[in-house]
């Protein structure tokens, strides 16, 4: 019998183990809305705070980043099913009721200035100012590299001969030289007779040195 009530027991324990996490993931689920938010006719700007109100306090908040959307808000359950909201300190004119997951698309609109709904007319345009002074120039920028060499062009045409020159005009006549030294006298010539006798007998001693050379050569 002990055996049986322990049993029960845990098999209680075990469903309230299970079932708790079960509740508490339900309750978890938010109510996603996505939509445009709008002030005074005009795209909510860029920065503009969107509040979620269940039961007078603030259960969400989001902040525009592109102007006029509000993106994916999730709002959380609360104290109450009917949601309303502010675009930062202007009260929405729509509401929703809360319910989990999806709550559709939403379109939030706010009156500033006692409700109205557009924009005055838009004044005329103002003449154009006078054109400021011209600003300095600026720095000149440094050098650039320098760029390659370009390809060599063709050689150019010979060019013609020039015309000849006139002759140079004669050098001047140069200073007579210097007289030369007197050279030496000869020798005196022999007498007449003792001069041919002399020759004469010059002649004699030759012919006779020739025959005295054949006659050796003979008797040789």
């Amino acid at each position: 019998m002990l055996k049986v009530r322990v049993q029960a027991l845990l098999a209680t324990l075990a469903l309230l183990l299970t079932l708790v996490p079960a509740v508490a993931s339900a309750q978890s689920v938010p109510c996603v809305v996505v939509g445009s938010a709008t002030v005074n006719g005009q795209a909510a700007p860029v920065g503009t705070v969107v509040s979620a109100i269940i039961g007078g306090a603030v259960v969400q908040t989001a902040t525009i980043a592109t102007r006029g959307e509000i993106g994916a808000m999730q709002i959380p359950s609360g104290d109450g099913t009917e949601v309303s909201f502010t675009l930062d300190s202007l009260t929405a004119n729509e509401t929703i009721t809360w319910t989990k997951g999806n709550c559709g698309n939403l379109s939030l609109t706010a009156n500033a200035g006692g409700g109205g709904s557009s924009d005055g007319a838009k004044g005329s345009t103002g003449s154009s100012g006078r054109a400021g002074k011209d600003g300095k120039d600026g720095a000149a920028g440094a050098a650039g590299p320098q760029g390659p060499a370009g390809p060599q062009g063709p050689s150019g045409a010979a060019g013609s001969d020039g015309a000849a020159g006139s002759d140079g005009k004669d050098g001047a006549a140069g200073s007579s030289g210097a007289a030369g030294s007197a050279g030496a006298n000869g020798a005196d010539g022999g007498s007449g007779p003792l001069g041919l006798i002399s020759l004469i007998l010059a002649i004699i001693a030759l012919i006779g040195v020739g025959a005295v050379y054949f006659m050796g050569r003979q008797s040789a």
